[in-house]
C-alpha cells in the first residue's frame, strides 16, 4: 500500500490458498513489571542484544532462564559484566551430547524411558542444582518440549558460573525502583542494566484480518493438535503448535500435500 498526493494506492492479490507462516515467536516481549517505565538505566529485549562489550563493569540482570537467557548471562560474564539471572520456572538442564543421545535413543524407544535415562545422567553431571536455585521440572525433557514445545537448556558453561557464584541466581521480580529492582524473596538490588528473555508471541491477530475466530487473545490457534493446521477457505497455519522445528516441518508437509490433493482435484488429474 502507498500513498501519493493523499491517493491511497493498494495492491489486490487473489489466491485460492493462504499459508499463515508468522509463527508463534513473531514479536519479542517484555512482561508488565510495576515500576518498569521509570527504571533509570537500560533494559531491552534479548533479540536487541549483540554481546556484552558495552556492560563491561556493569550490574546487569537477565530475566529468563531458557536458552537464550542463559547463553547471554554466560556471555555478559565473559566480558566481564557482573551478571545475575533471575530462574523463575523448573527448568531441565542438558548438555550438546546429552541431547544429541537422546535424539538417537528417540529413534528406538518411547519418550518416558528417554527422559528417565537423560535425567538420571543430568543428575549425575550437575547434582543437586536446587541448591543454587534452579528446579527441575516433575515432567521429562523430551516430553515438555513434544506437549508443550518448552526446550530443555543446553548449558554452554553457565552452569559452573552459577555454582561459583560468579553469576547469581534470584527469584521473580516485585517491583521497580528506579535503579533498584525488588524480588519476590524480600531482597532489593540495584542494577545497571535489564535484558529481558522473556520469548515471544505471536503477532497474527494484528494483520489477518478475521482472524478473531480462528486465533486466541495470545495470537495462537484454538484448535488443537494434530488438526491445527487447516482453517476454512484455503487458509493453512504452520508454526503454532509449540511443538519446535518438529512440528513445523510436520505442519508444512500437511500443508503441501492438501494443496496438491486440492488442485490436482480442482484440475481433473487425479485419475
Amino acid at each position: 500500500m502507498a500513498t501519493t498526493d493523499n491517493v491511497i494506492e493498494t495492491e489486490v492479490y487473489t489466491s485460492r490458498f493462504l499459508v499463515v507462516a508468522s509463527g508463534e515467536n513473531s514479536q519479542g516481549t517484555i512482561p508488565d513489571i510495576d515500576g518498569l517505565d521509570s527504571y533509570g538505566g537500560e533494559y531491552i529485549h534479548s533479540n536487541q542484544y549483540e554481546n556484552g562489550r558495552k556492560f563491561r563493569g556493569k550490574d546487569v540482570l537477565v530475566v529468563g532462564c531458557g536458552n537464550s537467557g542463559m547463553e547471554i548471562a554466560y556471555d555478559l560474564w565473559n566480558w566481564g559484566a557482573n551478571t545475575s539471572i533471575v530462574v523463575r520456572n523448573p527448568v531441565h538442564v542438558l548438555t550438546k551430547e546429552m541431547v544429541k543421545m537422546a535424539m538417537i535413543m528417540l529413534q528406538y524407544l518411547p519418550c518416558k524411558a528417554v527422559d528417565k535415562i537423560t535425567v538420571a545422567i543430568s543428575k549425575l553431571k550437575y547434582w543437586k542444582l536446587s541448591k543454587y536455585g534452579i528446579q527441575r521440572p516433575k515432567k521429562g525433557p523430551f516430553h515438555l518440549k513434544e506437549t508443550s514445545g518448552r526446550s530443555p537448556v543446553i548449558d554452554v558453561g553457565t552452569i559452573s558460573k552459577i555454582k561459583s557464584e560468579e553469576i547469581k541466581v534470584l527469584p521473580g521480580m516485585k517491583c521497580i525502583r528506579d535503579k533498584d529492582i525488588v524480588f519476590t524473596n524480600g531482597e532489593t538490588v540495584q542494577f545497571d542494566a535489564i535484558i529481558f528473555a522473556t520469548g515471544y508471541k505471536s503477532t497474527v491477530r494484528n494483520w489477518l484480518k478475521g482472524s478473531y475466530e480462528t486465533f486466541d487473545e495470545e495470537g495462537m490457534l484454538r484448535k488443537s493438535f494434530p488438526y491445527h493446521w487447516k482453517g476454512r477457505n484455503g487458509i493453512y497455519n504452520v508454526g503454532f503448535s509449540r511443538r519446535g522445528l518438529q512440528g513445523i516441518s510436520s505442519d508444512a508437509q500437511n500443508i503441501a500435500n492438501d494443496i496438491y490433493s486440492n488442485t490436482t482435484v480442482a484440475l481433473g488429474f487425479n485419475n
